[in-house]
């Protein structure tokens, strides 16, 4: 029997990369992370053999990458080396294979995120301090 792919998902974010290859009730799980790819094999519920090898974008750091299995998925935490360096696809080559899709529920754009957040903390403070800032109190002479 041939073997056939996982539909893989991927999104970035400053210090890792997160993929997750969807296979429901999966055996004979392994990941083999090395610091330029990584090889994921497994067999579904049906029995057919499922089988990945991805040459990552730069390098990671796979002593500090980690996988996790659930029963609809096998999601890996991949360590980037350089941090807070943003990678525009997950793979070496500039193709995008028909198995591997952007993760949009979980993709965020990172990049500029530090810019934004100032831009809110001192929005933020300006509101307090309009708050914060006491007039004299209302006269109560119109009161019955």
């Amino acid at each position: 029997m041939a073997r056939q792919h996982a539909r893989t998902l991927w999104y970035d974010r400053p210090k890792y990369v997160f993929m997750e290859f969807c296979v429901e009730d999966s055996a004979d799980v392994r990941v083999f992370l090395e610091d330029h790819r990584v090889v994921f094999s497994c067999k579904n519920g049906d029995g057919v053999e499922l089988y990945n090898e991805i040459e990552f974008y730069a390098k990671v750091n796979s002593k500090d990458s980690q996988d996790k299995r659930s029963g609809r998925s096998v999601t890996c935490f991949v360590r980037k080396w350089k941090e807070k360096v943003a990678w525009p696809r997950l793979t070496k080559e500039d193709i995008k294979p028909v198995w591997l899709s952007v993760d949009y529920d979980n993709w965020r754009d990172w990049e500029g995120d530090e810019e934004a957040e100032l831009a809110q903390v001192e929005h933020y403070a300006e509101l307090l301090q309009k708050v914060s800032t006491k007039g004299p109190p209302p006269a109560m002479d119109d009161l019955d």
